[in-house]
């Protein structure tokens, strides 16, 4: 299966800290892969390295096969969702705004109602965005990354501050995503359990990357677990 993503040895230093430290990894056509670690790990650093908005880093990046440095045309293929924005209740956007800026096409103008559908979101279409919950402004997020059809979805923690009910149908959003639509998926997680779930591969981030592979090989590894749980913990108390 081909490598549609690759890092290599990437180090991202700042003046006081170094955020990531020689992470090297693949991803496969088709992959769910989970990147989980503590606050502070490096995982916003690393997405914002991979969509070409953090430059100054050693070590290669390749997107099918190309350098990121060499090129942007990687970008047409990925879809992005942030962490939760917040929007003030009068915000002018409604959610057909929100999703059109998504658009790189007038031509692809009804996509938009298609992508609302899928997602269960459409009746709130003429509605403003700062009235939805949070849960809905994601899906709102998810079809603005959705409606070009993208190869990748990147997602950086996405259900910070969503209610359970809300996380659950944005859970399944993303499996039926990955298994049905085959979008290789990239995404961060504090939650643990639901990264089992979903993820068919997982990385472990702490600025070094502690184990990359197949979910279950994490999973089914006490060891591995109890390891991971100490260095996060470790990482935590040194933080406070």
């Amino acid at each position: 299966m081909l490598n549609i993503v690759e890092i290599d040895h990437l180090t991202v230093k700042y003046p006081d800290v170094k955020a990531l430290d020689d992470v090297s990894f693949t991803v496969k056509k088709g992959d769910f892969l989970g990147i989980i670690g503590p606050n502070g790990a490096g995982k916003s650093t690393l997405f914002a390295s991979m969509l070409g908005l953090n430059t100054k880093y050693q070590g290669t990046i390749k997107f099918f096969g190309e350098d990121i440095k060499k090129s942007k045309d990687y970008l047409k293929e990925i879809g992005y969702v942030p962490q939760k924005p917040i929007f003030e209740k009068n915000f002018p956007a409604t959610v057909n705004d929100v999703v059109r800026m998504g658009l790189r096409k007038e031509s692809d103008e009804n996509k938009i109602d298609e992508i609302l559908q899928q997602l269960w979101i459409h009746e709130s279409s003429k509605r403003r965005i700062g009235e939805l919950s949070g849960g809905q402004q994601q899906r709102v997020f998810i079809a603005k990354a959705l409606v070009n059809n993208p190869k990748i979805l990147i997602l950086d923690e996405p259900v910070t501050g969503i209610d359970q009910q809300s996380i659950d149908l944005f859970y399944s959003i993303l499996r039926e995503l990955n298994s049905k639509q085959k979008i290789t998926i990239i995404w961060s997680s504090h939650d643990l359990d639901a990264v089992n779930q979903l993820a068919n591969h997982v990385a472990c981030l702490n600025r070094t990357l502690f184990f990359h592979g197949e979910s279950d090989e994490f999973f089914d590894n006490d060891e591995l677990v109890k390891q991971y749980s100490e260095a996060s913990m470790q990482e935590h108390m040194h933080r406070h």
